[in-house]
């Protein structure tokens, strides 16, 4: 009787055994989970998204065309995320029946606000004050033309500028003009002229007879 009793025993705790390996093989079942990543909006790939098994380190990155293909187990959770997209997830069903499972994943625009930063050319605050200390700031318009009108500079480009073409006419004309003028009288000695003495004082109280070296 005994006897009977072990083997009914036995029978239950091998069947019982046989079981649970029966269950432990279906929830490890693997599978080649293969699919494209798209985006909501306009089905283009989303290139480069990562595809990971919660829980794990195990996953892919798809490649340019949004493809992934990669080993993976019943009823794991798998996230898909990517920037400018929301995280998403999809578990993988355990009433597969063949080893093979496709998924088309698709996934919505996400807007990410970060903060404003600049970005300066100086290293350091210290070098950012020699910096500011020595910049040479530029002239405004009404420092150019202060400069440009300057009567000083106006009459050393004066004097160093020759006359053109049409300057050295008219001066010839003129003096040709003064020569008709005087036909038959005696021209003015013009060092006895006022306004040409004024002139020379002028011209050399200006420094105008100085030398130049």
């Amino acid at each position: 009787m005994s006897g009977i009793r072990f083997i009914v025993i036995s029978l239950i705790f091998l069947s019982h055994g046989w079981s649970l390996l029966a269950q432990e093989e279906k929830a490890e079942k693997l599978v080649q989970f293969s699919g494209i990543v798209v985006t909501a909006d306009s089905i283009k790939p989303v290139p480069y998204a990562n595809i990971m098994i919660e829980g794990s380190w195990r996953g892919t990155i798809a490649d340019y065309y949004g493809y992934f293909s990669f080993v993976a187990k019943s009823n794991d959770t798998i996230s898909f995320s990517a920037i400018g997209f929301k995280t998403g997830h999809f578990i993988i069903p355990d009433t597969i029946t063949g080893s093979r499972y496709s998924l088309i994943q698709v996934m919505s625009n996400d807007t990410i606000t970060l903060p404003q930063t600049v970005i300066y050319p100086w290293p350091t605050p210290e070098e950012f004050e020699q910096v500011f200390l020595t910049a040479e700031i530029p002239d405004d318009d009404y420092e150019r033309a202060k400069k440009n009108l300057d009567m000083t500079k106006l009459r050393k480009i004066i004097r160093e500028y020759p006359m053109d073409g049409s300057m050295n006419y008219k001066r010839s004309m003129q003096a040709h003009t003064d020569r008709l003028y005087y036909i038959g009288q005696t021209q003015p000695i013009t060092i006895l002229n006022p306004f040409a003495w004024a002139q020379f004082i002028k011209a050399w109280k200006e420094g105008k007879f100085k030398r130049k070296d």
